[in-house]
């Protein structure tokens, strides 16, 4: 007599074996290369000794419970104070040099920035915000713009970039539905504009490692790890 053919895979052991794979990864048990070639693996697999194998190799791993993490809160932490007087209007020029907004200012509602050949700097860390939307409108012609923010603003673009870029941030935390709220219009012509979410006071270099830290965090919650 022959053996019966082995009963089909089901997708939730494949993606059962596929999660372990990626949680042997983030223990650091194998590197890229060797968790893609056993994922396509485990995705071309028939039989449930193939995907077998494709662990026996790998340490056992460990059982564990753990309290689930809450998923992050949407806070607002840049308020707004509508009591506060605040421009309808402003106007920044920047030809063949530089200027800056930074410090504790009042955005106006709509506030526009030109700027030729040059560098404008808007910095709202320490602003006080008295409206709940300020209207940012660029005209960048071979010239850069750098606007930072802080964590609890929302940043929407909404431009031309022609022979040019525009960067905005990722936020770590969800602003809140009450957040203030940056809109970004106009063109950019070869020239690029880069918005940054800092904490009052962190450098560039440190903002930099705290949003690696929270991507790998990210990462290792995805993963279940």
């Amino acid at each position: 007599m022959t053996d019966s053919p082995e009963k089909a895979l089901s997708p939730e052991e494949r993606q059962a074996t596929v999660d372990r794979l990626c949680a042997h990864f983030a223990r650091d048990a194998m590197n890229t290369t060797e968790l893609e070639r056993r994922l396509d693996i485990a995705y071309a697999a028939r039989t449930r000794a193939e995907l077998v194998a494709l662990e026996r190799d790998l340490p056992a791993l460990r059982s564990e419970t753990r309290p689930a993490e809450p998923a992050p809160v949407a806070t607002a932490s840049v308020p707004v104070d509508p009591a506060r007087p605040v421009q309808e209007s402003d106007l920044i020029v920047s030809i063949w040099g530089g200027t800056e907004r930074k410090g504790g200012w009042v955005p106006p509602r709509r506030l526009s920035a030109v700027t030729v050949m040059g560098g404008t700097e808007l910095d709202f860390r320490q602003a006080t915000f008295a409206t709940e939307t300020v209207s940012v409108r660029l005209l960048t012609l071979m010239g850069g713009v750098d606007i930072v923010v802080p964590p609890g603003v929302r940043v929407e673009w909404g431009g031309i970039a022609l022979m040019g870029g525009v960067s905005t941030p990722e936020p770590g935390t969800p602003p809140a539905p009450d957040a203030p709220v940056i809109r970004i219009s106009g063109l950019v012509c070869m020239g690029g504009v880069d918005v940054v979410e800092r904490h009052p006071g962190e450098s560039a270099r440190d903002a930099r490692k705290r949003i690696r830290k929270d991507r790998k965090a990210r990462r290792r919650l995805a993963s279940g790890d």
